[in-house]
């Protein structure tokens, strides 16, 4: 320990106040478990992120005691997320006073016509109803930036009084042989050190931690990134949609407070070359591959309105080390196309929370007792990388034959309630298996039939009957 550093005894100290981190923190702290949370930023987050909370994610925010204290004037339930074939060779590509591939306007009611149909011109490939799924957690939540967030960051400022500090910028891990016994950090430029028994990497895919622990990891960026925008929509915007085509994906999520997410897939680093063509000619790339966002889309007028995600994944050879753990993007960051990035690091948050009384018990922070959770939790998010990795491959793609490919299985997925079902109970984070086998996979493609196709799982819930 350097000398003059501030010394503090945990039981728990966590690196990073994410989705991961914050939820782990309060779920100690709910215990009983004394918990430390560094958080390099200097406050809670800010600025523009679209954020859906998933069944699974609002399942963990119920059991914090937090679902039902959201407020409600920033939250947007949504039953209904469509998708459709954008059309043309290079959809959103066309500069603006160019005739849009896509014609008509109006927003899809819950009634909606067979696959294949058009609305208005769009052709509609599937549409894809949280409603089946068993109550209460049977819609996705859309919530204003940030809102869950700093509700569970409140809860644990509120719960335990400096437990969550701002400034704290990890610097290295303490140890005792091969056993990790505490971190040294710096907390608003002082030297820092915490001894603990566990020490938690929840510091994203750039982990310090990670590093810090020399665990093989494979970082994987993707060509793709996303640009975001939070805009005015009309109050008949109650639906999600999403517009697939050749290497154009363009996406929109109803919010609260009169406002709209939408989320426009563009080639990772060309955000400069994006902001340089003009605000002017992003909305009428948006305007080409939806027309009936015209009223949303002038309400962009300014840069201040969006925001750049990229996109990446990590894989971790290890998740456990003798007095370490790590958690969320630290061991497993994934695209967004699986919708379970941040409700999987909720997910190992809680996991972890409910064998970490059991080390204690034992006296036992090894490798070997920490593993529990790695076992539990990697078979959920392997399957959740490899499907999103093959969404890419299918969604993202330029390649004629792939984009028929994709077509085709979101057109049976429209028909075939079996494979529908087994598609939204992953999405959903309720389903730990993959949603296809090698049959489904020929059937949903639809070079096989399905004698089953209108066999649901008993929980399934048929809306409207």
């Amino acid at each position: 320990m350097k000398p003059g550093a501030e010394q503090v005894r945990t039981d728990v100290v966590i690196v990073g106040a994410g989705g991961g981190g914050a939820v782990l923190g309060l779920a100690l702290a709910q215990k009983g478990i004394r918990t430390l949370v560094l958080e390099q930023a200097a406050g809670p987050p800010g600025g523009l992120r679209g954020e859906i909370l998933q069944p699974n994610g609002q399942q963990v925010l119920d059991r914090l005691g937090l679902l039902g204290a959201l407020p409600s004037e920033a939250v947007k339930p949504v039953r209904l997320f469509h998708f459709y074939r954008a059309g043309g060779p290079r959809e959103g590509a066309r500069p603006r006073g160019e005739k849009p591939v896509l014609a008509g306007a109006g927003w899809v009611g819950a009634s909606t016509p067979g696959a294949g149909g058009c609305e208005g011109g769009r052709e509609r490939l599937c549409t894809v109803d949280y409603g089946m799924l068993p109550p209460p957690y049977n819609r996705a939540i859309v919530t204003l930036p940030n809102v869950a967030h700093h509700a569970i960051l409140h809860t644990l400022e509120s719960r335990v009084p400096g437990g969550l500090r701002y400034g704290a910028t990890f610097t290295r891990l303490l140890r005792e042989g091969t056993q990790v016994v505490g971190v040294e950090a710096k907390w608003e430029g002082s030297p820092l050190t915490v001894s603990a028994k566990l020490v938690v990497g929840a510091d994203g895919a750039l982990s310090k931690v990670r590093e810090a622990l020399a665990i093989p990891f494979k970082l994987h960026l993707y060509n793709e990134g996303y640009l975001i925008a939070i805009l005015d929509r009309p109050a008949e915007m109650e639906e999600a949609r999403y517009f697939v085509g050749r290497q154009t994906i363009l996406g929109t999520f109803p919010a609260a407070a009169g406002k709209a997410y939408l989320f426009y897939m563009i080639p990772a680093g060309s955000m400069a070359q994006i902001k340089a063509d003009g605000l002017e000619v992003l909305r009428g790339r948006w305007l080409n591959i939806d027309p009936s966002l015209e009223k949303t889309v002038q309400s962009l007028v300014d840069w201040e309105q969006t925001a750049y995600m990229p996109t990446g994944r990590v894989r971790a050879s290890r998740w456990v080390a003798d007095g370490a753990v790590l958690i969320g993007d630290a061991a497993h960051a994934m695209n967004p196309h699986a919708s379970q990035g941040r409700m999987q690091a909720m997910m190992d948050a809680m996991t972890l929370a409910e064998l970490i009384p059991a080390c204690m018990e034992r006296g036992d922070w090894s490798a070997s007792a920490l593993a529990a959770y790695e076992r539990s939790r990697r078979p959920q998010v392997d399957m959740l990388q490899k499907m999103a990795d093959e969404q890419v491959l299918f969604w993202n793609t330029g390649n004629p034959l792939l984009a028929l490919l994709r077509d085709r299985v979101f057109r049976t997925l429209d028909r075939n309630k079996r494979l529908g079902y087994r598609v939204l109970a992953v999405t959903a984070g309720l389903s730990t298996q993959a949603p296809f086998g090698l049959l489904d996979r020929l059937m949903a493609a639809g070079f096989l039939p399905d004698p089953q196709a209108d066999h649901l799982p008993t929980e399934a819930v048929v809306p409207g009957r």
